[in-house]
C-alpha cells in the first residue's frame, strides 16, 4: 500500500513542499516516483516520517535527525524510546493539568492554596526520581560520595572544566556550526569523559541528560544563560554523539 504526496502532508498535518524538502536532505525518501513526476511513500516510509515528526517536536533540527536516525537501524527500538519520552511528558503535562485546574478551583471558591498542589507537575526534583530508576541507587549514591570527597579545590577545578565545554558550546553555536559537525563533536566527547568522571556513560544516559538540559531550566541554564537556543545545540550535539560514539 502506498499514498500520495499530497495524502501523506494532509494526513501528517504538514505540507508537500516540507515533504519534498525532507527527500532533499535526504531524510525521506519516496518509495517511488511516478511518471507524472509526483511521489508516492510506501509503509516504512510512513514510520520514517512518524520519526522525523517525533524528533522535530522534540527540538532537534533536520541535521541532527538525519545523523540519528541513520544511527537507529532498529525501528522498533527507536519507536519505544520515543513512546517513552512520550509518556513521560504525558505524565508531567497530566500533573500540570490537575495541578493548575485544582488552583483554577481553590482560587474561586475562596480556599487556602496548598504549595504541593500548586507547583505539583513543575517540580523538576522529581528527575532526581528518574535518574535514580533508570540508572540505580547506588551510582546515584556513588556519584554523590564521589562529589563530597573532592574537597573545595576539587570541586573548583571540576566546575572549571565544565564552564570552558559550556564557553565552547556556546561560541560553536553563534558561529553556526552543526551540531553533528567534527567540531562540536568534540566538544561532545570532552563533555562526555567530564560526565563519566561521576557515572558510567551510555547511550541511554546521555541522551537522558541531553533531554534534561532542555526540559529542566535548572539545568539549561548552565548552558542556555540568555536564552540563546545553545541548551538544545548541547542537546542536539550529545544525541549525534551518543547514537555514534557509545555503547547502548
Amino acid at each position: 500500500m502506498e499514498w500520495s504526496i499530497q495524502e501523506i502532508a494532509r494526513r501528517a498535518g504538514t505540507t508537500s513542499r516540507t515533504l519534498r524538502h525532507y527527500g532533499d536532505l535526504g531524510l525521506l525518501v519516496p518509495s517511488r516516483t511516478g511518471a507524472n513526476g509526483y511521489r508516492y511513500y510506501d509503509q516504512a516510509a510512513l514510520v520514517r516520517l512518524q520519526r522525523i515528526l517525533l524528533l522535530r517536536e522534540l527540538g532537534l533540527s533536520l541535521p541532527a535527525i538525519k545523523d540519528v536516525l541513520e544511527g537507529q537501524r532498529d525501528t522498533s527500538a527507536a519507536l519505544r524510546a520515543h513512546l517513552r519520552l512520550l509518556e513521560q511528558e504525558q505524565m508531567r503535562i497530566g500533573r500540570q493539568i490537575a495541578s493548575v485546574r485544582t488552583t483554577l478551583r481553590r482560587t474561586e471558591e475562596g480556599e487556602e492554596l496548598m504549595a504541593e498542589e500548586v507547583f505539583d507537575g513543575f517540580d523538576h526534583t522529581a528527575y532526581e526520581q528518574e535518574v535514580t530508576e533508570r540508572w540505580g541507587k547506588e551510582a546515584y549514591e556513588r556519584s554523590d560520595r564521589w562529589w563530597r570527597a573532592l574537597g573545595e579545590d576539587g570541586r573548583a577545578r571540576f566546575r572549571g572544566v565544565h564552564d570552558a565545554i559550556a564557553r565552547d558550546y556556546g561560541e560553536a553555536r553563534a558561529a553556526g556550526l552543526e551540531a553533528g559537525s567534527d567540531e562540536v563533536q568534540d566538544i561532545a566527547r570532552r563533555h562526555c569523559e567530564w560526565l563519566s568522571a561521576t557515572v558510567e556513560v551510555t547511550r541511554a544516559y546521555v541522551t537522558g541528560i541531553g533531554e534534561m538540559y532542555v526540559a529542566d531550566p535548572r539545568f539549561g541554564r548552565n548552558y542556555d544563560r540568555h536564552g540563546d537556543g545553545t541548551a538544545v545545540f548541547v542537546r542536539d550535539a550529545l544525541t549525534v554523539y551518543a547514537q555514534h560514539r557509545l555503547p547502548g
